[in-house]
């Protein structure tokens, strides 16, 4: 998996291929910064994998509409600008879950960080290494609410609407990838889903090619994600500054975790999770975990590995 990125939008293109009894199919094409994924055992299910491709794209140009940063005319943009505007169901679920999230993470994950993300060149600007007085001003700016930045839970949220979309066509087995991912049931081979975990060092720019694990999905259906700090980053002064900003500090991480890999029953929680994990620190996420029903995760540090109970790994 990689980190996310976020929203150049391209109509997806329909690639479909015969797997089991004919009946599973894979959708790919381009959205948020990157290739889609989406593969659906369309047994039993009436419309046509064409109708079906036309309705990825469909729901992926109007997220990109309401949540993306860098198109100039999203609801989120024009939000940010201060112009009016009339939310529409993304931006509503999308705000409503960050704000729950943000209580839940003590602050740890704050949509309303905009201005620091800004500040310090991981937003949508391009200026870093701000003076402690231009820190503070931007702490100041988030009180305010008057900026957002969906960059940390929007693919997994998208992850959700596709596969609720699947759902309503009788999809039972199915895995969406969107930078984020979402599965349930079985693929093509008639076993569980199972996605690899990055070995999160820096330089390891091509997911997939150095692994620390295997997680096993054993056909639950829930989001998988994982956040780190090994692949967005920038080197000034022989300093590293991360893109992980703590919204309470107003700067960037210094911990050595290194990522975290969250399963929740949605990906948008795993996806807002992963990134509050990435700023609470090894320790504070082990506690945030397992105190948390129905989430695990699997932590990488300078130190080692952890994870919960109940997240299924094979090394």
């Amino acid at each position: 998996m990689r980190e996310p990125a976020f929203f150049c939008f391209f109509f997806g293109l329909l690639l479909c291929c015969s797997c089991r009894e004919n009946s599973y199919f894979n959708f790919s094409g381009y959205a948020q910064g990157g290739e889609y994924i989406v593969k659906a055992n369309l047994k039993d299910v009436k419309e046509k994998p064409s109708e079906i491709s036309a309705g990825i794209d469909s729901i992926l140009l109007g997220i990109d509409f309401s949540l993306s940063g860098y198109n100039k005319s999203s609801l989120v943009s024009r939000f940010n600008s201060g112009e009016e505007m009339t939310p529409d169901r993304y931006f509503s679920e999308v705000l409503a879950l960050s704000v729950r999230y943000r209580e839940e993470t003590g602050g740890s994950f704050d949509v309303f960080a905009a201005p620091l993300f800004d500040i310090w060149g991981f937003g949508f600007r391009s200026d870093s290494l701000p003076s402690p007085d231009e820190v503070q001003i931007a702490i100041e700016e988030c009180k305010k609410e008057k900026k957002l930045n969906f960059n940390a839970i929007a693919q997994g949220y998208s992850c959700d609407v596709i596969a609720a979309y699947l759902h309503s066509l009788g999809v039972k087995d199915m895995l969406v990838n969107i930078g984020e991912i979402y599965c349930e049931g079985l693929n093509a081979s008639g076993r569980p889903w199972t996605v690899a975990v990055d070995n999160p060092v820096d330089g390891n720019d091509s997911p997939g090619s150095d692994l620390r694990g295997v997680w096993n999905s054993e056909g639950k259906a829930c989001g998988i994600v994982t956040s780190g700090n090994y692949r967005k980053y920038y080197i000034k002064d022989g300093h590293k500054y991360a893109h992980t900003i703590d919204p309470r500090t107003g700067y960037p991480v210094e911990h050595n975790l290194l990522s975290a890999t969250v399963v929740a029953p949605t990906a948008a929680m795993a996806d807002a999770y992963a990134t509050a994990c990435m700023v609470m620190g090894e320790q504070k996420s082990r506690e945030f975990i397992l105190a948390t029903e129905g989430v695990e995760a699997y932590l990488i540090s300078g130190d080692g590995c952890w994870h919960s109970p109940g997240f299924p790994l094979s090394e």
